[in-house]
């Protein structure tokens, strides 16, 4: 579902430091032509690992970018209205508008991999539910929507180590779940059925 990209490259912080401002200078410069332009949307679909790091990512982004030409939209359990629709209809209805960007955290990958990883599916209806991924994603493309998909990884140790720093924070431990606990369980699964 996701392509890998290779990782494990580390930069120091005088470096990061150096970096950071070009960047993001860089990024509000795309940010601004395309809200200029308003030629087509962008959709990042953002998943992975439980603690790799998805949540900063997309705060940070805000901060870096203008946050009015950013939305970000965050997918958990369908509502009952959202299950009385196609499946597709509650990411449709929040694509962002030509010239914006739209970032999905959980998206039409999520269930279909939690289910996945927990035995609820069948190998056939996780066939049937990524053609119906593809073809959503086909449609969205042929329609001018510029879509990135990104897959958060992160050590199964590390992972751990994450979970465990966060649980003795008072101050963030609100931020992690038992749901996180129980995928740490699965997270072999996880990463081979998500790959």
């Amino acid at each position: 579902m996701f392509e890998s990209a290779e990782i494990g490259h580390s930069i120091d912080k005088a470096t990061y430091d150096a970096e950071v401002p070009i960047l993001r200078e860089a990024l509000l410069n795309a940010q601004n032509r395309l809200r200029e332009q308003a030629r087509f949307p962008v959709l990042i679909l953002i998943n992975g690992i439980e603690g790799a790091g998805k949540g900063e990512t997309i705060k940070l982004l805000n901060e870096w970018m203008d946050p009015r030409l950013i939305r970000v939209d965050s997918f958990d359990v369908p509502t009952d209205e959202e299950l009385a629709r196609p499946s597709a209809w509650r990411y449709w209805r929040r694509l962002p508008a030509k010239g914006q960007t739209g970032i999905f955290f959980g998206n039409w990958y999520s269930k279909m991999l939690e289910d996945r990883v927990h035995g609820r599916t069948r190998k056939v209806d996780l066939e049937l539910a990524i053609g119906r991924a593809q073809r959503l994603e086909r449609m969205l493309c042929d329609e001018g929507v510029l879509i990135f998909k990104f897959w958060f990884h992160l050590s199964k140790d590390r992972m751990l180590k994450r979970l465990d720093s966060l649980k003795d924070d008072p101050l963030h431990s609100w931020r992690i779940s038992p749901l996180d606990w129980q995928q740490s369980k699965t997270y072999d699964k996880f990463v081979q059925h998500g790959e």
